[in-house]
Parts: structure tokens; C-alpha cells; sequence
């Protein structure tokens, strides 16, 4: 199968409908990440058909979990996973990409230019400095950042709505990781965490999304400082 094959075949597990457009899209930012990659050290994947099916495929896996007309945060985007490829999967959601990388968001911004998207905007700055001005103003943020799940959810709840939800990308072995996080969910004002666990098409690797769901208020302290949360997790 070519590389549109697999992205289209992959795609259609997760969404009913994908535009030839929304194809192109995906194709062309992967050129882009790999034009840019032989530069700058964006993604340890370099094969064009890697990027397809353990970038792409697996970020779908959060596309049928978009708001529709709701506003969705990534947090520590890096080179733009997952918020890149659901902005272009799902055109009636605004993205903001996250990241403390200047570099990063300026590739991102060249991206967003290149495609002439219009529902995603890339912003430098470090979590919690964005957050002063963000909280609770997210229907959603997600991240695969590969972070532990304390510091993923100081980083990402406080900008969240009551009634949001925090999506977080782990692998499929994160059950320990969930359960010790458990206190973190009570003081940031998170409900049940719920696992959804899912098979990469084309890739059959096992993942796992952890859906948070925000039911009260996040404290004023929090997030702290970037230091203290490593140094001092919840």
C-alpha cells in the first residue's frame, strides 16, 4: 500500500469521513517535518511511512474525542503531535500548540502558513507562564508528552474548564502510572480517570488514552513553577 492508502485506510477506523484535502494536508506536513527534521531534531522517525502510521494514525485516535466548535490546548507539542494532525483532522475545532521551544513554534508557524490552516495557533511559551492567562479557558487539552502523569496534569488541568476534560497519550502498560497519580487528580479537581485503550492501525502497537475529567475548580496555586512540580510531584 502507498503511504495515502495506509493514511486513508488508517484514518477511516476513527472517522467516518476524510477529505482528499485533509490527506494532502497530512502528507505535506510530513514533508515538511522531514525536510525540517534533517536540521533540527524534530522526530526520531525519519521513514515517511513511519510517520504515517506512528505519528498520524496514532494521533487519530483522539479525533472522535474533539469538541466540535470547542477550544483544545496541546501541551508540550513538541513537533506538533498530536495537536498538528487534529487540527488538520478536525477543521471545526481551534488548536493552540504549546511548546517552550522557540524553534519548534516556529517550525509550526511555517506549517500553519504552508497549509493555509486557520482553526490552529502555535505559541511559545512554557506551561505554566501560559497559564496565567489561560485558566480554565480550554474545553480540552491534550499531550503526548512523555512526562509523568503528576506533572502532565499540573501542567495541563488548570487550563481546563469544569465540565473539560484532560486527554493524555500513554502507552498501553500505564496502569501503575494512573493509579499513582491518584492524588494529583484529587487536588487538581479531576473526577475518575478513565483508560481507553486502542491498536494503532497499520501499526499494531497498544496505546492508551487517559480520559481526566475535570470536575471542580484547580486551586490558584497551582501550576507551580516547572521546578518544584519535578522536584516536588503532587
Amino acid at each position: 500500500m502507498t503511504d495515502r492508502e495506509l493514511l486513508r485506510t488508517g484514518l477511516n477506523e476513527y472517522l467516518s469521513e476524510v477529505s482528499d484535502k485533509t490527506i494532502d494536508n497530512l502528507l505535506k506536513f510530513s514533508e515538511l517535518l522531514l525536510e525540517k527534521n534533517k536540521v533540527m531534531n524534530l522526530t526520531a522517525i525519519t521513514d515517511p511511512t513511519e510517520v504515517v502510521t506512528r505519528h498520524f494514525l496514532d494521533c487519530a485516535a483522539l479525533a472522535p474525542h474533539m469538541p466540535q466548535g470547542g477550544r483544545v490546548l496541546d501541551v508540550g507539542t513538541g513537533a506538533g503531535f498530536p495537536g498538528m494532525p487534529l487540527a488538520i483532522l478536525c477543521p471545526q475545532t481551534e488548536f493552540v500548540l504549546l511548546d517552550a521551544l522557540r524553534k519548534r513554534i516556529d517550525f509550526l508557524n511555517e506549517v500553519i502558513e504552508v497549509l493555509g490552516l486557520t482553526n490552529v495557533t502555535a505559541v511559545h511559551a512554557r506551561a505554566e507562564d501560559f497559564a496565567k492567562e489561560n485558566r480554565a479557558s480550554f474545553d480540552m487539552t491534550v499531550s503526548r508528552a512523555v512526562a509523568d502523569l503528576r506533572t502532565l496534569s499540573e501542567l495541563a488541568v488548570p487550563m481546563v474548564k469544569t465540565g473539560g476534560v484532560f486527554l493524555a497519550m500513554k502507552a498501553a502498560d500505564c496502569a501503575e502510572e494512573v493509579q499513582g497519580a491518584a492524588h494529583a487528580f484529587e487536588v487538581l479537581g479531576i473526577g475518575e480517570p478513565e483508560t481507553l485503550r486502542y491498536t494503532v492501525p497499520h501499526d499494531g502497537v497498544e496505546r492508551a488514552l487517559v480520559r481526566l475529567p475535570k470536575i471542580s475548580e484547580t486551586p490558584a496555586q497551582y501550576p507551580r513553577r516547572f521546578k518544584k512540580i519535578q522536584t516536588s510531584p503532587l
